[in-house]
């Protein structure tokens, strides 16, 4: 198989959450400067309108709003793809929140809010899914779930971001009891993103920049071609034996810490 094949997404569907912004955001337009069939969901629907009208200029992108901290939402959203499409070939489980506060300040509500989005919604979602992304299997080309968790999830944040890096964790693991759940029509990997340019990273971003550039072997923060990258070979032929991986893409700073 040419390389140009091998790393083809071509004509498959693909479903983006938190696809509005951020992480969520480089991996749609990836996907659809690819040639993918892309929906991108949010929970503010002009949000998820003007990406899909952002992206329809480079690719295929529709609009499909939801707020995936709710079971129904993410059962009603599965339902309205499904009157769409008949098959779901890619579906990216990237919507997610945080929240930090003191150690002596943490709010109960902080994790029910966290938890519910960056590991209920996706459990919830998936499974939902389940019945398209199985249709759109064929015999070494399964249907694909990446999962987006952290570096948080894989060693020890600076920040006082204790739901965040429990849920990012608990996200991984979740994606490996899918992994063998799901097999061997599906199969689900995560994506650990290290610093990258977001609406959540902002904040710690305009704080800390050079001492995060300073502590990442590669010396940089990641661009929005590192994320689609991994994001395209996952969904991709190239992809398509790996399961149950979580890859941190985040310049060598977690697996050198």
């Amino acid at each position: 198989m040419k390389p140009q094949q091998l790393f083809s997404v071509e004509g498959k569907v693909a479903l983006v959450t938190g696809g509005s912004r951020g992480i969520g955001l480089m991996i749609a337009r990836g996907f659809a400067e690819a040639g993918a069939r892309v929906y991108v969901s949010s929970r503010k629907r002009e949000d998820c309108e003007r990406t899909a009208a952002e992206l329809s200029k480079q690719g295929t992108c529709f609009s499909l709003p939801g707020d995936l901290s709710r079971e129904d939402e993410c059962r009603r959203l599965a339902d309205e793809l499904g009157a769409r499409e008949g098959a779901l070939h890619v579906l990216v489980n990237n919507a997610g929140t945080n929240w930090g506060a003191p150690y002596a300040e943490y709010p109960d509500s902080a994790w029910d809010k966290v938890l519910a989005l960056n590991v209920k919604a996706i459990f919830h979602l998936t499974r939902a899914l389940t019945a398209r992304l199985e249709a759109a299997a064929r015999p070494g080309d399964p249907a694909r779930v990446i999962n987006v968790g952290s570096i948080d999830g894989l060693s020890v944040p600076a920040l006082e971001t204790y739901a965040y890096s429990a849920s990012k964790a608990a996200a991984h693991h979740l994606t490996r009891v899918l992994a063998r759940r799901l097999a061997p029509k599906i199969t689900v990997n995560a994506i650990a993103p290290g610093p990258f340019e977001s609406k959540m990273m902002a904040a710690t971003l305009e704080r800390f920049r050079d001492v995060i550039v300073q502590g990442c072997p590669l010396g940089r923060i990641g661009e929005p071609d590192d994320m689609a990258g991994v994001a395209i070979y996952l969904a991709s032929r190239a992809g398509a034996y790996v399961t149950g991986a979580v890859i941190p893409v985040d310049g060598g700073i977690a697996t050198t810490r």
